[in-house]
């Protein structure tokens, strides 16, 4: 018998607690008793459907406090769709606070984005900073300037789904600073204005199909870099030296090519030259064989020989003369 009576209490204390999951009567009394009124039959259907009702209820009972109208059947769709519904009720009532036009479904469709609604709310409300990075970029005269910015945007709740990020925005916003750089005559006009950047970055109307709205841009800092401009121009003119060089060595080479080419016709006609020479003695031997040439002939041309030579000596100038050897006289 005891044994029996253990099981049985053991039994009932299972049902009991069974019971009380399955009939949340703790929820229900805290719905009615705040003014939010569901049945036991609906938070009991919730645990079968894998709603926590505790969740449920106590975002209803929130938003019924804070005068809004969210029905059971709104907040337990959108839990099943994956969605946050503590965020969503918070959004809500934040955004009814500060006049914001924010109604249940441009909140769960936020939501169900990926987005922070509870956070787009807020910054809504209370605009944030965001810094740039440096941007670098080089004004008409040849100096480069390194800038950073600080914009201050706000959410644009109309424009969150589907609307370009943070890095969107710093991206176009560093875009900008670059036009605005590189449009200048000089750097110094930049230094002096550096107002004048965010006048024309904010002219382009950045902010254009983005989830934010931008409220100003502020130069932060900026720092001059290198002087690009000289840097290209000795660049170009270390280019234009190799190439001169290149040219005025290949015109070199062509001229030894030629030296040498001319050389060696010279070369070639001297060889032709005493070929033909050597060919003298034997042609005059010939003719004095046959009787053409006679020995009056052959000292007549000796003597126009020497007449020549000597004409020659005299034409040549002083050093030749120099070194010239003496004749010997005969």
């Amino acid at each position: 018998m005891p044994s029996t009576t253990i099981f049985i209490v053991a039994l009932c204390f299972i049902l009991l607690v069974l019971f009380l999951y399955l009939v949340p009567v703790g929820i229900w009394f805290q719905a009615l008793v705040s003014g939010v009124h569901t049945s036991l039959i609906q938070l009991i259907f919730m645990r079968f459907r894998k709603v926590p009702p505790t969740v449920i209820v106590k975002n209803m009972i929130t938003a019924s406090k804070a005068g809004l109208k969210i029905t059971q059947n709104q907040l337990e769709s959108h839990y099943m769709a994956g969605g946050r519904v503590n965020s969503v009720v918070n959004a809500l009532i934040s955004a009814d606070k500060a006049n914001i036009n924010l109604d249940f479904n441009t909140a769960t469709a936020i939501d169900l984005a990926g987005r922070d609604v509870l956070k787009a709310v807020q910054t809504s409300v209370n605009p944030k900073v965001i810094d740039t990075p440096p941007v670098a970029a080089v004004a008409k005269d040849g100096i480069q300037l390194i800038a950073k910015a600080r914009v201050t945007v706000r959410t644009n709740i109309k424009q969150l789904v589907g609307g370009a990020g943070e890095e969107t925005i710093l991206a176009r916003v560093g875009e900008g600073i670059v036009t605005s750089i590189g449009s200048a005559a000089n750097h110094k006009q930049v230094l002096e204005n550096p107002d004048s950047i965010s006048k024309v970055v904010l002219a382009k109307g950045l902010d254009s199909g983005s989830a934010f709205e931008i409220l100003s841009i502020d130069i932060a800092d900026i720092d001059v870099g290198k002087n690009i401009g000289a840097h290209l121009q000795m660049d170009q003119a270390n280019a234009d030296k190799n190439i001169a060089q290149a040219k005025a060595e290949e015109r070199r080479a062509m001229a030894v090519a030629q030296e040498q080419e001319m050389k060696a016709k010279a070369q070639e006609a001297r060889a032709k030259v005493i070929l033909a020479e050597a060919e003298i003695p034997l042609a005059m031997a010939e003719a004095f064989r046959n009787g053409n040439l006679g020995i009056m002939d052959y000292y007549r041309m000796k003597n126009i020989q020497a007449d020549t030579d000597m004409r020659e000596s005299i034409s040549k100038p002083a050093t030749a003369k120099a070194t010239q050897k003496p004749l010997t006289d005969k």
